[in-house]
């Protein structure tokens, strides 16, 4: 008996348990100093523009939906948003001599982001285009504009207030918290909020349940389904703004892969590829755990080239055992 209950814990808190026993061994094999303030901080940084992204293709897999177009997508919103942030006195800049004020590359950015947001509802839910072709498409039509919009050029010489908006960090200089950090903790309990607390919110994990059930419930499945495509379209603009004020510039390889890291974030944090099944909490902890496995490998010093190969093997095997899970179950 115990030990059955044992493995319904195991299982129901799969996540967590493997984001404590890898802070357990990172601890191990850095003496400690994984868990020190410094590297905590470094991690959260690293994490949080992929937060982001990850928040919005978690709830798009919810509605048993995928999104391919999240690294161009992140990359081009990256790339307008820079445009309006620089210096004006830069000869080579994409608007010479015309200064922004700190609102307009914000505000840019979230525009492309809902923007592209938008097309793919729109194809998914009235074209019917299955949503992997559909995010496949803007995926390439993504990188097409943001190269013709930036001329492949690289956009630099930001100005101080947008870099400011991702770089700085607050309290006393022995434990500084990062902005981008509280920006996470904000973006979470929205979408938390969302999720849980609202009927559209509900409408999402019914439709990733069972879309026809959902609609003859009452629910508007083309509506929510253009909505969640829209609202993640956004989190990914609000991803590259920020992505663009951590590294002060933007250009043709900016969030290069970001969709691996996101849809894999988001897997191992237990949101279904089944649709209908997905926590905020459990994508949090899913984006974390990516970012210490990414830190431990760093830290064992293995080629960035194998990396791709464990997080493509960390996607199948955490998908196979979803699916596993869930055969169970019906």
């Amino acid at each position: 008996m115990n030990k059955i209950k044992a493995k319904e814990i195991l299982s129901k808190y799969t996540t967590f348990v493997t984001f404590v026993v890898l802070v357990f061994i990172l601890s191990i094999l850095t003496r400690g100093r994984a868990l020190s303030w410094d590297s905590i901080k470094t991690l959260i940084i690293a994490e949080s523009v992929r937060a982001f992204a990850s928040l919005g293709v978690g709830m798009i897999i919810i509605t048993k939906g995928i999104d391919l177009s999240i690294g161009y997508v992140v990359c081009l919103t990256a790339s307008v948003a820079a445009s309006f942030a620089q210096d004006p006195a830069l000869a080579t800049a994409l608007y010479p001599g015309r200064s922004f004020p700190l609102i307009m590359p914000i505000i840019a950015g979230l525009a492309a982001g809902g923007i592209f947001g938008l097309f793919n509802g729109v194809l998914v839910a009235y074209g019917k285009l299955p949503p992997f072709i559909a995010t496949l498409g803007t995926m390439v039509i993504a990188r097409g504009i943001q190269l013709i919009y930036t001329k492949a050029a690289i956009v630099s010489s930001l100005t101080t207030g947008f870099k400011a908006i991702a770089q700085t960090s607050i309290g006393p200089a022995s434990f500084q918290i990062p902005l981008l950090g509280i920006y996470v903790v904000i973006i979470t309990f929205v979408i938390w909020v969302l999720l849980r607390h609202t009927k559209q919110g509900t409408n999402f994990y019914a439709i990733g349940g069972n879309a026809q059930a959902a609609r003859v419930s009452g629910i508007n499945v083309e509506r929510d389904l253009v909505c969640v495509y829209f609202y993640a379209g956004l989190l990914y603009g609000a991803a590259g703004i920020l992505l663009a004020s951590r590294l002060a510039l933007a250009n043709a390889l900016t969030a290069n892969g970001m969709e691996l890291d996101a849809i894999a974030a988001v897997t191992v944090g237990g949101v279904s590829q089944n649709g209908g099944v997905g926590t905020v909490s459990g994508m949090i902890i899913g984006i974390f755990t990516m970012g210490l496995i990414n830190y431990g490998m760093s830290f064992m010093a293995i080629d960035s080239y194998y990396q791709y190969l464990v997080k493509g093997g960390i996607i199948i095997i955490a998908v196979f055992f979803d699916m596993k899970k869930y055969a169970k179950r019906a």
